[in-house]
């Protein structure tokens, strides 16, 4: 249940204005009236938005007598955030296994046998520029309507242009 409610949660969070709300709503609570002063939109259309934050349980209303303010529900915050954490986790690991792997490549190309390679006396390696490619030639006239387009497939022979 909780990958549903899980994905439910980022669903929500995928629309900016739903996010903006959130981040509204994590300074203090706040009626349906006071954030849709916020937005140029409806206050209906605030109350959806809101609506679709309660659903992913992130937001919920309470009663004050005639007033109905929203607040945060940190709970799926901290069910979004251990995810997460989870992954980052795995990523870092990642990452430090890379480090290691190219210190010891590095390590290796400074070791002394490496050094002996780049001393004077060592035979020159075999020339390996390689050989320039030929340019076409651009002096002839130009026209658009015969080169290929890299865009565009090219017409079958015999077909009209």
């Amino acid at each position: 249940m909780a990958v549903d409610q899980l994905s439910r949660a980022f669903v929500a969070l995928a629309d900016p204005t739903r996010r903006d709300i959130v981040a509204r709503l994590s300074v203090r609570d706040a009626t349906v009236g006071e954030l849709a002063e916020s937005y140029a939109m409806s206050m209906q259309a605030v109350s959806k938005h809101l609506k679709v934050l309660e659903e992913a349980g992130l937001v919920s209303r309470s009663r004050d007598a005639q007033r109905r303010p929203c607040h945060l529900e940190p709970q799926v915050f901290d069910l979004m955030t251990s995810w997460i954490e989870r992954y980052r986790r795995q990523a870092e690991a990642r990452f430090s296994r890379l480090d290691a792997v190219l210190s010891a490549l590095g390590d290796r190309d400074t070791a002394p046998g490496a050094a002996a390679d780049a001393t004077p006396d060592a035979h020159p390696a075999p020339d390996t520029h390689p050989t320039p490619t030929p340019t076409p030639d651009r002096t002839g006239p130009v026209n658009a309507g015969t080169r290929p387009r890299p865009d565009r497939p090219a017409p079958p022979r015999g077909a009209p242009s």
